[in-house]
């Protein structure tokens, strides 16, 4: 088989012929930033053959390289097929980067009412005249100290073979952990003298990209420490189908493991920060997408992927950490959050727990967009629900110069109403690489705002301004001149890559008005618009109504609420009532299904214009372009 060599680490994959670069350099566990899922759509996955035979259609994919480019080796490694020893040199640019990764949530106030508990006792020793066992004994102590009742306290076997070293060798002074699991409750643990402090949970946003933890005291609910790593499987995939196909091939045990080591890596960061031993973790709670939960409980997803698209399992789920593989005390319970369906997951039921929206009359749009983007509308009496592909351009894939939140990306830019001038701002304050998510919703309505775009995305080529040319393909606006650029290229936009964006942003205005009209609800009627997610916590809200990425309420009914997965987890780590309605809130939205929609296509060929066709539904957007015309004679 041919062997594929990349540089300049000189890793090593042997692959069939045939086989894409992008395929040995997963082999060979090099993460590759491929945003559209190896598609050859986003461009990002640029390699070098530096020798060896390959084929690339240079034709077809060559829009993404001048020809000096092409004559050096440049390729997608999507795109290339292997047909010998290849010789591949990987530029810093095509690999996954240090991100910025959304860690902060709303942190809201719960009531503290945790579902594991540590109680101190002096026990009696045994007699002749007291023989009653130690796991009696060491119950009735329980129950004496304000745990539960000795009948219902439930000893593993693991625990049991312990107990009688432990009670003899602390003097019979020990400390019993008990956590309330499915069922009633179990004894977790047993150890010598008072180690009540020594208690501590961890929740986790187990997201299909990246994976953020928080440890936090049990004894308190204080925040001790964060951590946050790539997930690891972004190695066999990058999106949720590519993975879902790769369990297919007999790698569901391989993606558990890489779940399970991406979890650990951002447990053990997060310990290091608070200063902890994960011994002494006992609960994990689990925030992620129907998919991700599937994968790291090692649970076949297959069959969501195809019609009638059903999960394995819906309802929570709780297993011991050590069945899992998860790094912290091996009998500590791991929780995992319901899901609605497929593709509304655990995620979002955890994000409608931190929004609020869920004990409250007033009606709530939920929007959280990434890759796919799902929104929820109701209120505490009912929700319905949907999911569906954004496409990637609002993270920056099918976007010639965009890319993902990584140092150089430029997250915040305005123009000049008249020299169409670029104030812009990036991740990290280094010079311009590309533009991410965020920064392209700005750019998009600051084009619109300034005229520089019609309502179509069509660029007004008229217009007399150096920024504003015809391009190799397309007509274009230089955001950034080469010389100010961190690549030695100009960081254009095209009126290609504008078409992109609002294709993506028409989905979910779609889905909006789709769930809308279903409800028989306004936009008037709704009182609060919450934005989940790193996308929405970075947007421009002002930029996102002007575009028409969702519909127009007052600002002030905006809200964001940061990683939601997270504080979802946050609060069921912490409040075991309000973890007991999760199942209900799971299992009474009503989901639609986009695709099965009669109506779903019009109102997406109805959003692909800026905002939309009816700009009644946009006023504040139509006295804008109303000043822009004013302005333009």
């Amino acid at each position: 088989m041919p062997t594929v060599t990349f540089l300049p680490g000189y890793q090593k994959a042997e692959v069939s012929p045939e086989s894409t670069v992008l395929e040995a350099a997963q082999k060979a566990h090099i993460t590759m930033n491929v945003v559209c899922g190896g598609n050859g759509k986003c461009g990002k996955c640029v390699v070098y053959r530096k020798s060896g035979e390959a084929e690339f259609d240079k034709e077809k994919f060559g829009i993404f390289f001048s020809p000096a480019e092409l004559e050096s080796g440049a390729c997608l490694a999507c795109q290339t097929r292997v047909l010998g020893d290849l010789l591949i040199e990987i530029p810093e640019c095509s690999l996954i980067q240090e991100q910025q990764i959304l860690m902060e949530s709303r942190t809201l106030p719960t009531q503290f009412s945790p579902s594991v508990k540590k109680y101190f006792q002096t026990l009696t020793p045994p007699t002749l005249e007291d023989p009653s066992p130690d796991l009696s004994r060491l119950l009735w102590g329980i129950e004496k100290a304000g745990g539960p009742k000795a009948a219902k306290n439930f000893a593993p076997l693991d625990v049991l073979r312990s107990i009688s070293q432990v009670l003899r060798s602390s003097d019979w002074q020990v400390t019993g952990t008990v956590g309330i699991v499915p069922g009633g409750f179990r004894l977790l643990n047993v150890e010598k003298g008072d180690t009540r402090e020594r208690l501590y949970g961890a929740s986790v946003d187990l997201g299909t990209t990246t994976v953020v933890v928080n440890v936090r005291s049990l004894v308190d609910g204080t925040i001790l420490g964060a951590g946050s790593t790539y997930n690891k499987q972004i190695s066999c995939g990058e999106d949720i189908l590519s993975r879902v196909n790769f369990a297919q091939k007999s790698g569901l045990s391989r993606l558990q493991a890489l779940a399970v080591e991406s979890i650990n890596a951002a447990l053990i960061i997060a310990s290091e920060a608070a200063q902890i031993d994960l011994d002494d973790v006992y609960e994990v709670v689990i925030a992620g997408n129907t998919v991700m939960t599937h994968l790291l409980l090692s649970i076949d997803p297959s069959y969501m992927i195809s019609e009638p698209y059903v999960p394995v399992v819906r309802r929570s789920i709780y297993a011991p950490a050590g069945r899992l593989g998860i790094a912290v005390y091996p009998g500590a319970g791991v929780y995992t959050f319901p899901a609605v369906s497929n593709f509304i997951g655990g995620d979002i039921v955890a994000d409608i727990l931190a929004s609020g929206m869920g004990e409250t009359t007033d009606v709530s749009l939920l929007i959280d967009i990434g890759t796919n983007f799902e929104v929820v509308l109701g209120n505490s009496e009912w929700m319905i629900s949907c999911a569906g592909a954004a496409g990637p351009a609002l993270e920056g894939g099918e976007v010639l110069f965009g890319m993902r939140a990584n140092p150089g990306a430029i997250e915040k830019i305005e123009l000049d109403d008249d020299t169409l001038e670029p104030t812009y701002t990036t991740i990290g304050g280094g010079r311009p690489r590309g533009i991410c998510g965020s920064g392209l919703i700005d750019l998009l309505a600051e084009l619109f705002r300034t005229c520089v775009i019609d309502r179509t995305g069509c660029i007004n080529t008229s217009i007399r301004n150096p920024r504003i040319r015809e391009g190799q393909h397309y007509p274009e606006f230089v955001v950034i001149w080469k010389e100010e650029s961190a690549i030695a290229k100009d960081i254009v936009i095209t009126e290609n890559d504008v078409k992109n964006l609002i294709m993506s942003k028409a989905a979910i205005l779609a889905a909006c008005i789709t769930l809308m009209d279903a409800a028989d609800i306004t936009r008037e009627r709704i009182i609060h618009v919450h934005l989940a997610g790193a996308f929405g916590n970075y947007a421009n809200k002002k930029n996102a109504i002007t575009i028409g990425l969702f519909p127009e309420v007052p600002l002030e009914r905006i809200t964001t609420i940061g990683n939601g997965a997270l504080e979802g987890a946050n609060i069921a780590l912490l409040n075991r009532e309000k973890r007991l309605m999760l199942d209900r809130i799971a299992h009474t939205i009503a989901y639609i299904e986009l695709n099965a929609e009669p109506t779903f296509m019009d109102r997406y060929t109805s959003s692909c214009f800026l905002p939309h066709t009816d700009l009644a539904l946009f006023p504040m957007v139509q006295q804008m372009l109303e000043a822009c015309r004013v302005r333009r004679r």
